[in-house]
């Protein structure tokens, strides 16, 4: 398998993975990608039953737990795709498009 680290321009593209394929898990750490986001999840505390399905749901490991609990999201790696207010099954994350 060839990582993107090993790719430069001469590459054949023969070389190249495929999109949207992950090879490797939490590379989302590696580069902060929150500055792409046009949604923003808003976490409501006081809804959150702490069931946790929205933390391994997370493609960028943007949901911090803490002592058992989820904690707000990092807003550094969020790219606001959504799939967290999507299984969040007590409405507890809503999308809003946030203002900078």
């Amino acid at each position: 398998m060839v990582h993107a680290r090993d790719i430069n321009e001469q590459s054949p593209w023969q070389a190249l993975t495929p999109g949207a394929e992950i090879y490797e898990p939490a590379t989302s750490k590696l580069v902060e990608t929150g500055e792409w986001r046009v949604l923003t999840p808003f976490f409501d505390n006081e809804k959150c039953r702490q069931c946790m399905l929205c933390v391994p749901f997370c493609p960028d490991a943007s949901i911090p737990v803490k002592e058992g609990k989820r904690l707000d999201t990092d807003l550094t790696y969020c790219k606001g795709c959504g799939i967290c207010a999507k299984v969040c099954p007590f409405n507890a994350i809503e999308m809003k498009k946030e203002v900078r």
